[in-house]
């Protein structure tokens, strides 16, 4: 018996791993987060399989489901949206489960900063304009955020910031970046990326505030940077015809060229 904790990707139900379907499939019990996963990926469930919506649910009731299934050798698929290592309260159910000795294992999903890039159509990381993806978020009612990491430090270092579950304070936001960003850095907000009532706001630290409609209040991502405008930026070296690869040496006097006509 095992608790399969399945990230359950963005929103798009096709954007579920094919491990994580098939664990799905194969679990009598399916313990899953709310409105923020699919019906269509709660369809992979067994059809006799016992399907249950933690959204009202704390922590001591979840786990009680678990030792629930546990005492009766069930597996359980626990599906969370997005990827389970970051904000998925996956953390302490893993603690917890440690401690009753009940087995656990982890399947990745689609991320939503990644689904959010794909809605652009965006790479986050352009040469000589980004190298870097910060994930933060600012505080809110279920955490604080831990001295240090904050919206100031992380602009000083010029990097794409991928800001989740801040819209309700989006002029926080672009006040605390735009001395680091300026005004006209390009922002994009992302509501509810790959579902179908997906909406993309394209503007600048300085004006996308007017440009939000009020009624999105939660799950839309705030990415900021000026790699999400840059259409003026280096080539990477990577596909350069002057670029010494090991797949793609130059000569026979590269360091590579031994290593690539080898067996391996």
């Amino acid at each position: 018996m095992t608790i399969h904790f399945i990230g359950a990707g963005p929103g798009a139900p096709d954007l579920l791993t094919l491990r994580g379907r098939d664990l799905i499939t194969a679990c009598p019990v399916c313990l899953y987060a709310g409105s923020l996963v699919p019906d269509a990926i709660l369809s992979h469930c067994p059809p006799d399989a016992r399907v249950v919506n933690t959204a009202a649910m704390d922590l001591d009731a979840i786990i009680a489901e678990m030792q629930q299934a546990d005492a009766a050798g069930q597996d359980v698929a626990r599906l969370h949206s997005g990827d389970l290592s970051v904000w998925s309260a996956m953390g302490e159910q893993l603690r917890r489960l440690r401690a009753l000795n009940i087995p656990v294992s982890v399947t990745p999903g689609v991320p939503s900063f990644a689904a959010a890039a794909a809605a652009l159509g965006a790479e986050l990381t352009l040469p000589e304009l980004a190298q870097s993806v910060v994930l933060t978020r600012t505080s809110g009612r279920a955490s604080a955020m831990p001295k240090g990491e904050t919206l100031e430090n992380f602009a000083a270092t010029g990097a794409t910031l991928a800001i989740h579950l801040s819209i309700q304070n989006l002029d926080h936001v672009t006040g605390t970046l735009i001395p680091a960003y300026g005004a006209d850095c390009p922002v994009a907000i992302v509501y509810r990326a790959s579902w179908p009532d997906e909406r993309i706001l394209r503007g600048k630290l300085g004006d996308i505030t007017a440009q939000l409609d009020p009624a999105i209040t939660r799950t839309a991502l705030i990415l900021v940077g000026p790699a999400l405008g840059g259409e003026s930026f280096a080539e990477s070296c990577l596909y350069s015809a002057s670029y010494d690869r090991r797949y793609r040496p130059l000569d026979a006097a590269s360091p590579w060229a031994d290593w690539s006509h080898g067996d391996d």
